[in-house]
C-alpha cells in the first residue's frame, strides 16, 4: 500500500509518498513548498496568524497532491518551530479544522528515536554502535544505540534557525566575531553532558541527517545531490572548520554563492555550521557519514513494522505539554549524569579540547 508523510518544518512543508508493501519504504513521489516560518516568528516563538494561513495552505496542497498519488490519509506533523510555539494548540486546531487533516507534533525525544531508526536501517548493522545527529531549524536531535532503537535520545534547543534569531537577529551581516563566539559557548554548554555520553559510548559510526548537514557536506566537497542517494557522502571536522571560517566572513547573500548553500538557508547556514563543528569537536568525532534518510523515513518504517498507526495515536495523545525554556534538557541531565561517570567526562574533555 501507499503511505504519505507531510512534514511541516521551519523552512518548508514536504510531502513524501512511498510504497510500503515491503520492508523498505520505496519513494514514488516527493514535493515541497516554501514556508520560511523561522523568518517570521517573534523572539518568543509565537507563530503569527498570517504564517498559520501559510501552513494551512501548504498542508491542504500536500494533502490534495497525496490523493492524486493514492494516499488517502497522510501523516501530517510539525517539528520544533510549531511544537515549541506558545500558541501551538491554536496552530494545530486551526490547521486541523481548515484542512480536515490532523496536524500532530511529537516530543523531541520521539523525533530523535524515529530518526535514529531511519539512520540504522540505512547504515545497516555493519555500522556497529551508532551515533545520530540531526540539526533542524528549531532543535538538534542526538541519539546513540547498538540495536535498531537508541539507548538514549534527546532533543536540544540548538536548531540553526532558532540560534540565528536568538544570537544574530537583525544585527550586522555577517555577524560580529564576538557573536559567533557567544554562540559557540552556548552550544558547548548545552551539549556538555550529551557529548560526554557519546564519548563514553565511543560509537563506531556517526550518521548525520537533515538538510543542514547535507549542505555543509556539499560545501566541504561532497558529491552533489543529483548523483543520487546511494553515492557516499561524508563530512570531516577539519574541512568543516575551514568552511565555518569562510561562512563567518561572508554576508548571507555571499554565502548563497557557495556550493551547496541555498538562498533560503544562507542566513542560518553559519549557525548550523557552528553547531555541527562544535558538536563534532565535543564528541571527538573526526568524520561522519551523511545519511539521506531521516525523520520522515523513520515514521514510514514504524508504520511498516507495526502494521498500523496505533503507535502514532498513542504517542500524540500522550504527548506532554511543551517545556518552558530549557526544561526539556534539564529533565534528561540526571539520567545522563548517572550513566556517565564524572571521571570519564573529565578525561574525555581533556582528550578532545586539544583537537581542531
Amino acid at each position: 500500500m501507499r503511505r504519505g508523510v507531510i512534514d511541516v518544518g521551519s523552512n518548508t512543508a514536504r510531502l513524501v509518498v512511498a510504497d510500503t508493501d515491503g520492508a523498505v519504504p520505496l519513494p514514488v513521489h516527493t514535493a515541497k513548498r516554501a514556508l520560511r516560518l523561522a523568518e517570521h516568528v517573534d523572539r518568543g516563538g509565537h507563530v503569527p496568524e498570517e504564517q498559520v494561513d501559510r501552513i494551512v495552505d501548504a498542508v491542504a496542497a500536500a494533502r490534495a497532491e497525496g490523493l492524486r498519488w493514492g494516499v488517502t490519509e497522510p501523516f501530517a506533523f510539525a517539528t520544533a518551530i510549531v511544537r515549541d510555539a506558545p500558541n501551538r494548540a491554536e496552530v494545530l486546531r486551526t490547521v486541523t479544522a481548515r484542512t480536515g487533516l490532523p496536524l500532530h507534533v511529537l516530543p523531541g525525544e520521539v523525533e530523535a528515536e524515529l530518526t535514529f531508526l531511519a539512520a540504522r536501517r540505512w547504515m545497516g548493522w555493519r555500522a556497529g554502535p551508532l551515533a545520530m545527529l540531526d540539526i533542524g531549524g528549531g532543535s538538534l536531535e542526538v541519539a546513540f544505540g547498538r540495536s535498531k532503537l537508541p539507548d538514549f535520545a534527546l532533543s536540544l534547543p540548538l536548531g540553526a534557525g532558532r540560534l540565528t534569531r536568538e544570537f544574530f537577529g537583525n544585527q550586522d551581516d555577517p555577524p560580529a566575531p564576538r557573536k559567533v563566539k557567544e554562540l559557540r559557548r552556548y552550544v558547548r554548554h548545552q551539549m556538555r553532558d550529551a557529548a560526554a555520553r557519546i564519548r563514553w559510548e565511543a560509537p563506531r559510526t556517526t550518521a548525520a541527517t537533515s538538510r543542514t548537514f547535507q549542505q555543509l557536506a556539499r560545501l566541504c566537497g561532497a558529491p552533489p545531490g543529483r548523483f543520487g542517494p546511494f553515492t557516499p557522502r561524508g563530512l570531516a571536522r577539519a574541512d568543516l572548520r575551514t568552511a565555518l571560517d569562510e561562512l563567518a566572513r561572508r554576508s548571507s547573500a555571499e554565502r548563497a554563492e557557495l556550493p551547496g548553500i541555498s538562498a533560503a538557508r544562507a542566513r542560518q547556514s553559519l549557525a548550523g555550521a557552528v553547531v555541527a563543528h562544535t558538536v563534532m569537536k565535543l564528541t571527538g568525532i573526526d568524520e561522519l557519514t551523511v545519511c539521506p534518510w531521516g525523520l520522515r523515513e523513520g515514521i514510514l518504517l514504524r508504520c511498516i513494522e507495526d502494521g498500523d498507526t496505533d503507535w502514532w495515536r498513542r504517542t500524540t495523545s500522550a504527548e506532554p505539554a511543551p517545556p518552558a525554556g530549557l526544561a526539556s534538557y534539564a529533565d534528561v541531565l540526571p539520567a545522563l549524569r548517572t550513566t556517565v561517570p564524572e571521571q570519564a567526562r573529565l578525561h574525555s574533555n581533556g582528550r578532545t579540547t586539544q583537537r581542531s
